[in-house]
């Protein structure tokens, strides 16, 4: 499949799935991507890799054939979904594939203001900057087909890992990998620290910290072992890891990850509309 893409927004999130598209081939040319900005200097920096772009949001509807990627904010989503509806005054089979990764947008605000279209709502992490996101994506009510998922797959999977979920796992996607990059910052820094504290210089105490965990993140994703059998490979009896594993486990460590993803995934339904009680009793947070 050849894709015709167009990206309303060029921002730095927008840029980094351009920049994957091209780098994995996934465009047959970097001019099969148009985007629209108003910010001259985003579209200069994507003019210089080959890539369509203009001010004008219409002409990047009417350019794009296969999606258009909405990389706005959220209360800008009403203003470009008028622009689209413009663009395609009666959407068939032939409209391209509307894909939102605007935060909390959900998909039936998407296919209200933009009655007749394929959407998909997608959630991508900032690791998508240098390539590795992990995006969860949901598909609207007209959307669906295997080529609408193939599309969503394609785009997304030049950046990292993407999933299809339900659009209601999208808040526990949110609270796993959208805040999730917050939380091992938080863990790379403290594990540098220890270094330090240990005598390690802040430089070599970091950069083995950093390398560590993404070391550790490879073997989990190369090798499809449970993460707790590579564990135990590392754990020699009376070493130096069951020493620090006993520590972790003392400060609660297992009990507060889990805690930070289940309240992110609480907040992030509170931002998105949900019921108090449904949060409660319905999804058990």
């Amino acid at each position: 499949m050849t894709l015709s893409l167009g990206f309303i927004g060029s921002g730095m999130m927008a840029s980094a799935l351009m920049d994957g598209l091209i780098a994995k081939k996934t465009v047959d040319s970097p001019s099969d991507i148009i985007c629209s900005d108003r910010f001259e200097p985003s579209l200069e920096k994507a003019r210089s890799k080959g890539i369509k772009a203009t001010t004008n949001n219409a002409e990047v509807c009417t350019t794009a054939k296969s999606a258009i990627v909405l990389a706005v904010k959220p209360n800008i989503i009403p203003m470009v979904c008028k622009d689209v509806v413009a663009a395609y005054p009666s959407p068939n089979d032939g409209s391209p594939l509307i894909i939102s990764i605007a935060a909390g947008v959900s998909l039936e605000t998407l296919e209200t203001n933009l009655p007749g279209f394929r959407v998909c709502r997608v959630m991508p992490n900032t690791p998508c900057l240098v390539g590795e996101a992990t995006s969860g994506f949901a598909l609207g009510s007209l959307a669906g087909n295997d080529s609408d998922r193939d599309i969503a797959m394609k785009i997304f999977g030049s950046v990292g890992l993407a999933r299809e979920v339900k659009e209601i796992l999208l808040n526990a996607v949110t609270g796993l990998s959208g805040s999730g990059p917050a939380y091992v910052f938080q863990f790379i820094e403290a594990l540098a620290d220890g270094g330090v504290r240990a005598g390690l210089p802040r430089d070599i105490a970091m950069a083995f910290a950093a390398q560590t965990v993404k070391g550790a993140a490879e073997m989990v994703l190369e090798t499809g072992k449970h993460p707790g059998e590579l564990k135990d490979g590392v754990t020699s009896p009376g070493g130096t890891t069951i020493a620090g594993v006993e520590a972790l486990e003392a400060g609660g460590f297992r009990a507060a990850t889990i805690s930070a993803v289940t309240k992110a995934t609480r907040r992030s339904m509170q931002l998105g509309g949900i019921p108090e009680e449904d949060i409660v009793h319905k999804y058990n947070l």
